[in-house]
């Protein structure tokens, strides 16, 4: 599998920004599908992660202002985040496991393909 995110840049604090990640292949159904996010100097921190898209899961900070969802049909998971803070900037990756791994899905260690990363800044 092979991952392609964008839709990383400049915002404003208190603005909104969409993420897309799109995946090759055709089991893209099959995997369970996360967000990372690398601030500079900090470790990778879990994001959101959705199995089927029916359930999500999502890092404590995010308190309802990140939305996780992907189109099975299009191969492509989405990250919309609203109420952008300065702290929310960092490098964004998308991952990916086969759904059939029962790790905690905040472990970024069980994800087996990653996309390159999009930047995001939050900043006035």
């Amino acid at each position: 599998v092979q991952l392609q995110a964008s839709g990383g840049g400049l915002v404003l604090p208190g603005g909104s920004l969409r993420l897309s990640c799109a995946a090759s292949g055709r089991t893209f159904s099959s995997y369970t599908m996360a967000w990372f996010r690398q601030a500079p100097g900090e470790e990778r921190k879990f994001v959101a992660a959705t199995r089927r898209g029916d359930t999500t899961y999502y890092g404590d900070f995010v308190k309802g202002r990140f939305t996780i969802s992907r189109d099975n049909a299009k191969n492509t998971v989405y990250l919309q985040m609203n109420s952008l803070k300065p702290d929310d900037t960092g490098v964004y990756y998308c991952a990916a496991r086969p759904r059939s791994v029962v790790n905690t899905l905040r472990l970024d260690s069980s994800y087996h393909y990653w996309g390159a990363g999009t930047l995001v800044t939050v900043s006035s």
